[in-house]
């Protein structure tokens, strides 16, 4: 196996020394314009690539950013990690990103590896409902900030939606199409989001005067479209017993159901209508057009990496401003986008 190639052997194909080498690297700059050519060329010849390792070693400083997700199949968190990584390459920094699968031991391994690697700083979405690997992880002394989870109990930095409003505004869409019967799709019980969302689906209910009865819950051990066709499987068992509407703990889902729909002859909307929750980009061009709650994922991407980046720069990390930084709770607000999936009751 040929040997990498290292600063010594571009310095000696562009015969000049080893520190000239480093400030064409790291200060151009600083150097002549006929020699900083002759060691791009150099560089380019060999096919030098300079070791990130070394460097961080040297500087103290990692330029990269973990990023932890439940679930990239999902787009959502793709879009979380569009706008992540445009901050973070505005910085002049990297992310890794590594999916949890919503398993709380994947989780705590991917959680060591950054540990190991010292990224500058982490973005988590937590897939452990207990906290404890967000408690082992605290002890690395990596600042970290919470993505689509609310940081209530933490001390760290968290970027969220405001999931209870999201879930009154899809039941109080269904609500004033005129259903007093829906099932909730939710997905596992242990997710904040989930529980918020069946919050505001209760609280839309009460408000237009109708009790929690009208509510019917059916969990998902997953939040994908395997677990929304398993959904409808179970929403079509129940025969004329069967809400006239479903809300979706996310889009995957809503798609699930609406799969189970279309295979069994069941009209959507005329025979049942279905929200969804995301406006994952697949919402709208479903067979059906579905109507959603639409989360602003990018831009929570991008205001998590950035008050990750003010943290590690202030406060954290071996931030030249250690202790000036101060943790803030940002709440996003959501938005419901009506398509066809719920624009008639029965």
């Amino acid at each position: 196996m040929a040997q990498p190639v290292g600063i010594k052997d571009v310095a000696r194909a562009a015969g000049v020394s080893v520190g000239t080498v480093s400030n064409v690297i790291n200060r151009p700059d600083t150097v002549a314009t006929e020699t900083r050519a002759r060691v791009l060329s150099a560089i380019d010849r060999l096919g030098y690539v300079r070791s990130e390792s070394a460097r961080q070693l040297r500087a103290g400083r990692s330029r990269i950013m973990g990023l932890l997700v439940l679930d990239m199949g999902n787009p959502f968190f793709v879009d979380v990690a569009r706008g992540a990584e445009r901050a973070a390459r505005d910085a002049g920094l990297g992310v890794m990103v590594c999916n949890s699968a919503e398993s709380a031991g994947e989780e705590a391994e991917y959680l060591s590896l950054f540990a190991e690697q010292r990224v500058r700083g982490v973005l988590l979405t937590p897939a452990d409902a207990t906290g404890r690997n967000i408690a082992s992880f605290r002890r690395h002394g990596i600042p970290f900030v919470l993505v689509d989870r609310v940081s209530e109990g933490t001390t760290e930095c968290s970027v969220s939606v405001d999931d209870v409003a999201g879930g009154a505004l899809a039941v109080r869409h269904l609500v004033d199409a005129g259903h007093r019967s829906i099932a909730y799709v939710s997905g596992p019980p242990g997710f904040t989001q989930v529980r918020d969302r069946r919050t505001g689906a209760l609280n839309a209910l009460a408000e237009a005067g109708l009790g929690p009865e009208c509510l019917r819950e059916l969990p998902t051990e997953r939040l994908d479209v395997a677990a929304g066709r398993d959904a409808g499987a179970r929403l079509l068992g129940l025969g004329d017993r069967r809400p006239t509407a479903v809300f979706c703990a996310n889009d995957l889902l809503a798609l699930g159901v609406l799969q189970a729909m279309y295979s069994a002859g069941v009209k959507v909307p005329e025979d049942l209508a279905i929200v969804g929750y995301d406006d994952i980009e697949f919402a709208a061009a479903a067979a059906v057009p579905l109507t959603s709650v639409r989360q602003p994922a990018v831009t929570m991407g991008a205001l998590a990496a950035e008050m990750l980046l003010e943290e590690t720069e202030e406060g954290g990390a071996g931030g030249a401003g250690a202790g000036r930084h101060e943790h803030r709770r940002v709440v996003l607000q959501p938005e419901l986008v009506v398509r066809r999936s719920s624009l008639s009751a029965r």
